[in-house]
């Protein structure tokens, strides 16, 4: 019984968590992060304040919170094992176009650029909580496959950046930017596609380095 009712109590701090997160985002856009007290969220969200403060006990908390959530995914952030470098770049790169695609995201990076000039740390903590941590499972995923010597990566970091740079440059960038701007999924697929394509032309080697045995 005290398991089902602990399942009860996680479950319903799950939703409160997410309504506060929902409308935290929601009143950052129409009033700005300095305008938009803990109180108001409360209100918005539904939820009594003690028990937003309970979850975040400062608006940067819930910035923080804000930022993590629109970066995660289902099954956090593993990169796929080493050893088949376009299924793994394909896999990573659908995942990124989804990421980038949810309007979760495109709000983020909204609330990030109007609040810059005043409250730089927003920006600090979407680069630090959330592109950071993407940015470094794509790296870890593109040394492991040079290590296994599927490609041959002088400068990791570069690939890695080249290769999100080619999704988010057609996939984000101009839905941030252009009002009813949108791309179908037949056109992500094929992004993502040639994508992969370009890196594994640049990168790819001929098969898995021999091992030290053989």
């Amino acid at each position: 019984m005290s398991r089902v009712v602990s399942t009860y109590h996680q479950r319903v701090a799950q939703e409160k968590r997410a309504l506060i997160v929902t409308a935290a985002t929601a009143l950052f856009l129409e009033l700005g992060y300095d305008r938009t007290s803990l109180a108001r969220i409360a209100e918005r969200s539904g939820v009594s304040r003690a028990t937003l403060f309970k979850q975040f006990p400062s608006k940067a908390a819930l910035f923080d919170a804000i930022v993590t959530e629109s970066w995660s995914t289902a099954d956090e952030e593993d990169p796929p094992p080493a050893g088949n470098v376009v299924d793994g770049l394909s896999a990573i790169g659908h995942r990124y176009a989804e990421l980038l695609s949810r309007p979760q995201m495109t709000d983020l990076f909204r609330i990030v650029i109007a609040e810059l000039p005043r409250f730089p740390e927003l920006a600090h903590a979407q680069f630090s909580h959330g592109k950071m941590p993407y940015f470094e499972s794509v790296r870890s995923y593109l040394l492991a496959e040079h290590e296994a010597g599927t490609v041959r990566v002088e400068d990791v970091d570069l690939a890695a950046t080249q290769f999100l740079g080619m999704i988010s440059n057609y996939v984000f960038w101009p839905t941030l930017l252009v009002p009813g701007w949108e791309v179908s999924a037949e056109r992500v697929a094929q992004v993502v596609d040639e994508a992969v394509r370009t890196i594994v032309a640049r990168y790819a080697t001929a098969g898995p380095a021999p091992s030290a045995d053989g």
